[in-house]
């Protein structure tokens, strides 16, 4: 099945997903496909540093921040001046958010995001409390609260008292998985963090509570990826729910805006839907497309 297929992927508000915001420093909105409408972001690394360095990646990190650290005294300031900017109608107004209508009143979710990993930062956990202190406070009792990870930390031990923080307020955790094999890993999301620490902890959280897989599928150098890469990728979500991890879908999406690497492309939307019920028939899961 395709993902929101009401929201058009042309549109500029679902192109630009600048965290750059007015004179907010660590919260900005966009309209997202994958969130149904209206998504609040908290950037939690101002400073655009991250443990992975994906092919695909669109983060400027040639422009100098800003600022350098996630406050959770701004991050409660910004969001709640945000959520009433949203809900006035102020955000619809503004020439971004020109085609939305009313997608910009309603606050699908408030998603924890940024220039790196947020859960990099050493004070996850304080930051997603304040989150959630404003979301309860402006009465926003049916939003989630978002994390989208590279699940490289979510074994550290302040990332796991932020993750309890996010299942007492409707949140779900976004973790990526772009490979099967630690060679692809590589490959595609360059990082010093082995692939089996991402595996370990996807299983780790997934046994908590039910995560979901988002898996940016693409061309290097012309070439999709290998049908066996994609078989040991399904075995990977096969494992995870083997052992007990639980997984509400499988998010199947493709390159949307200029990448860092010319020879990192896009796949055609039948591509992506040839691979998406691959993974529906080896592991039985849902999986949603945005092409």
């Amino acid at each position: 099945m395709s993902g929101n297929p009401a929201i058009p992927n042309h549109w500029q508000s679902v192109r630009d997903h600048s965290r750059a915001w007015e004179e907010f420093l660590l919260v900005y909105p966009v309209v997202s496909r994958r969130s149904g409408g209206l998504s609040i972001g908290v950037n939690l690394n101002p400073d655009k540093r991250c443990n992975f360095d994906c092919v695909y990646c669109e983060v400027d990190r040639h422009t100098p921040p800003r600022i350098l650290k996630a406050d959770p005294d701004r991050i409660r300031t910004e969001l709640a001046a945000m959520i009433r900017a949203a809900r006035s109608g102020e955000l619809a107004r503004h020439p971004r958010f020109r085609e939305t209508g009313d997608l910009t009143r309603r606050i699908r979710d408030i998603a924890f995001s940024g220039d790196g990993e947020p859960t990099m930062v050493p004070n996850f956990a304080k930051c997603v409390r304040a989150a959630a202190e404003v979301k309860e406070a402006e009465g926003l009792h049916d939003t989630k609260l978002v994390l989208i990870t590279d699940a490289a930390g979510l074994d550290k031990a302040d990332v796991r008292r932020g993750l309890e923080i996010l299942d007492a307020h409707q949140g779900e955790v976004w973790a990526k998985l772009d490979a099967g094999t630690e060679d692809y890993y590589r490959r595609v999301n360059r990082s010093h963090v082995r692939f089996d620490r991402i595996l370990r902890n996807l299983l780790l959280t997934a046994r908590q509570r039910p995560i979901l897989i988002q898996t940016l599928f693409l061309k290097l150098h012309g070439q999709p990826m290998p049908p066996e890469e994609l078989e040991a990728y399904c075995r990977r979500l096969c494992d995870i729910l083997d052992q007990g991890g639980r997984i509400g879908e499988v998010q199947a999406y493709t390159i949307a805006r200029p990448t860092p690497e010319p020879w990192a492309t896009r796949l055609e939307p039948s591509e992506l839907e040839t691979f998406a019920e691959v993974i529906r028939q080896r592991t039985g899961l849902p999986v949603s497309v945005y092409p």
